[in-house]
């Protein structure tokens, strides 16, 4: 059912009012004490409520990888470039 109505500034702002951005909640974690959301695993160490649940060296190791191979693209680009320009 469509509304046919028009609703007015002060009912538009009364359900807007709900709207609006809430802070994020923040904690330290108790193994690493670096900040990290509540109720979500830390970051840092990858530990929730005690227990490893994210393998945090496999990310860094990946993400090291991931950089690597970018780099070495852009090496070669750049020595392509040099070379046309001869």
């Amino acid at each position: 059912m469509v509304v046919r109505m028009r609703h007015t500034r002060g009912h538009t702002r009364n359900r807007r009012s709900h709207h609006a951005l809430k802070i994020v909640k923040r904690g330290l974690c108790p193994d690493c004490n670096s900040p990290k959301e509540s109720h979500k695993a830390c970051l840092n160490c990858g530990k929730y409520k005690g227990r490893q649940v994210l393998n945090v060296l496999a990310k860094v190791e990946k993400k090291e990888k991931k950089e690597k191979k970018k780099r070495i693209e852009q090496g070669k680009k750049e020595k392509d470039n040099t070379e046309k320009d001869s």
